[in-house]
Parts: structure tokens; C-alpha cells; sequence
């Protein structure tokens, strides 16, 4: 059986977004959400910043009942009211008669997750792995988030062991290549390895020692 992803998080602002524990907390402190409202919050989150439509909210958060857009309308202002959102599109914007979006800046974080020797490089922007399980893909409860058309919500996954890792495909529609060749199985990665995920690079670095891991590291911090 394969290891389970680590406890992700997303924080945006003041607010982080705990998926697993189905919590919101500011500054630390939990916020209330009914289950519905955290849904709704989740969703639209995974699904940033594309506007899901009212047409996939009411499928999502009730698929055996019809309800007014009334429920969902109230849903949306439980969810402001949390955030401290006043409607001026800066965390969920309105796309009139259409649905929402989810409009802040979100930066993934790991809880009590052991950092690991490898991390990748998605164009600019870094993302540190952990030991174990990191899944690519565009839900939100992937380490490596790529929410881009072509991407699956759970693409593939990268699973690091010590100074070790490899890539492993989940099935996705359009597939995962390692430097040109389709990863059929799970394979082992090199240092500066490229990874094609729906036809977005992502580069893979590990450290070759536990000294030169702390050298690079402290570069990154620089």
C-alpha cells in the first residue's frame, strides 16, 4: 500500500486551509464553517482562480437534491462572513450569473510533515518534498500544485526516500514522461531529471549528501 500524501495545507493571507482536518484557522485560531460552507470554501480553492460555475456547486455540494440559488447564495456569505470578506472580489469574486471564484494568492505548507533531500522546480518557483508520498497534480492537497489545463487533480507522484526518489504516473489522461520517455511504472529519478506532467516541466533536484543538501540549502535561502 502506498504511503499517504502528508497533511497539506494552503494558506492565503492571515487564513490557512486545512483540507485534511476540514479546518479554516486565522492567526491560529480555528473559524467555524458549517460542513457545507467548508466544501464550498474547499472547492473553490481547488479550483482557483477558474470561476466554477453555480451549475458545479449545486452538483458538488448537493448531488442528490435540487435546491434555490438561495442555499447556495447563503453558503457563499457563511464563507465571506469567516474570512472577514466584505464582496470586493479580493478572496471569493463573483462572476455575475455565472458562479465564483477563489481570487487570493494560496501558498502551500506542510504540517508535521519530515522535510526531505530532493526538492523540484516548477518554472520560478520552488517546492520542497518530503519524505514519502508528494502527489503532482491540480487538487489542492497536492505537494507539487499545478493547476493548469492538461494537468489531472492526481497526475503522478514523487516518493522520496532519503537521498533516493522515483516518479510514478496515477493514471493520468495525459500522461507523465521522464527526459522524453512515458513512465509506465514507478522509476527511479536522477538529480536534475525533467519531469513532463500534461506538458508542464518540472525539474527534479536532490542533494547528493547530507552536507551538500545543507550547502544548497542555505544557498536557496540567500
Amino acid at each position: 500500500m502506498p504511503m499517504a500524501p502528508p497533511a497539506t495545507t494552503l494558506r492565503f493571507g492571515r487564513f490557512v486551509l486545512d483540507c485534511a482536518s476540514r479546518q479554516v484557522t486565522a492567526d491560529g485560531a480555528r473559524m467555524h464553517l458549517t460542513p457545507k460552507a467548508f466544501d464550498l470554501l474547499s472547492l473553490l480553492v481547488s479550483e482557483a482562480p477558474r470561476v466554477v460555475t453555480k451549475g458545479e456547486l449545486h452538483r458538488h455540494l448537493w448531488p442528490d437534491s435540487f435546491v434555490s440559488d438561495a442555499s447556495l447564495l447563503g453558503l457563499i456569505k457563511e464563507v465571506r462572513r469567516a474570512l472577514n470578506d466584505d464582496g470586493d472580489g479580493s478572496l471569493i469574486r463573483t462572476a455575475h450569473r455565472v458562479g465564483y471564484a477563489f481570487a487570493a494568492p494560496l501558498s502551500p505548507t506542510h504540517s508535521g510533515a519530515a522535510s526531505s533531500a530532493a526538492w523540484v522546480m516548477v518554472g520560478d518557483v520552488c517546492v520542497p518534498l518530503t519524505e514519502g508520498e508528494n502527489l503532482i497534480g491540480r487538487d489542492a492537497a497536492c505537494t507539487v500544485r499545478v493547476n493548469l489545463l492538461g494537468i489531472s487533480r492526481c497526475h503522478a507522484r514523487i516518493v522520496v526516500s532519503g537521498f533516493t526518489a522515483t516518479i510514478e504516473d496515477l493514471g493520468s489522461k495525459n500522461g507523465t514522461t521522464l527526459d522524453g520517455e512515458s513512465v509506465v511504472r514507478a522509476t527511479a529519478l536522477r538529480e536534475g531529471d525533467q519531469i513532463y506532467v500534461g506538458g508542464t516541466i518540472v525539474r527534479f533536484h536532490v542533494a547528493s549528501t547530507a552536507r551538500s543538501l545543507k550547502d544548497t540549502m542555505s544557498l536557496m535561502l540567500m
